[in-house]
């Protein structure tokens, strides 16, 4: 029998049809709501292996695997805020459900916060890189929505005022003063 009881709880034990075994528990004391995982369960593994239908699967189930597969990056802590921001918008969305549409609401509602373009195309280089991945490592998706990042300033151009160089030139130890000096007087600038 594939449903067996052990204590309270109720364990489900199953041959798929490519001979793996599936144990686990049904987490519930009633043998109807077992038997009722454990049918649906054996028919997502049919439709699995015999038809090929893959899984619907959420953004939450994307995002959690993104982190675990990324949790080497030196940024890890920045992709769990950005994902916790996107949550609002994404949270228990299927998949094939994002589309561009969607997207550009994000980008909105994100410049609408008063974030620079740059800040924007941070946010929508994770969606896009966890919706490749999706796409082409975990075969979770047939198509990708186009993300289109915003335009951003070739460079960051940063002057001082005179003040702020007076100020600077009176922090400055004796010996670095006199580079400083002749750095700001031609426009000498860093790479």
């Amino acid at each position: 029998m594939s449903l067996r009881k052990r204590g309270p709880v109720w364990w489900i034990d199953f041959a798929t049809p490519n001979g793996q075994r599936i144990r686990r528990s049904a987490a519930t004391g009633s043998k109807a709501q077992a038997q009722e995982l454990h049918d649906k369960l054996r028919s997502n593994v049919w439709r699995l292996q015999k038809l090929g239908d893959r899984p619907r699967r959420i953004w939450q189930d994307a995002a959690v695997r993104w982190l675990r597969e990324q949790a080497h990056k030196a940024s890890i802590e920045d992709d769990k805020e950005k994902l916790r921001w996107l949550d609002r918008y994404l949270a228990g969305r299927e998949l094939e459900s994002i589309n561009r549409a969607l997207i550009d609401a994000i980008t909105e509602a994100k410049l609408a916060e008063g974030c620079s373009n740059a800040t924007v195309n941070r946010m929508l280089a994770l969606i896009r890189a966890i919706l490749r991945k999706c796409a082409h490592d975990w075969e979770w998706l047939d198509r990708l929505p186009a993300v289109r990042l915003l335009k951003e300033p070739t460079r960051r151009i940063r002057t001082l005022s005179r003040a702020q160089a007076r100020a600077l030139l009176q922090e400055l130890p004796p010996h670095l003063r006199d580079m400083a000096t002749f750095a700001l007087a031609t426009g000498l600038r860093g790479t």
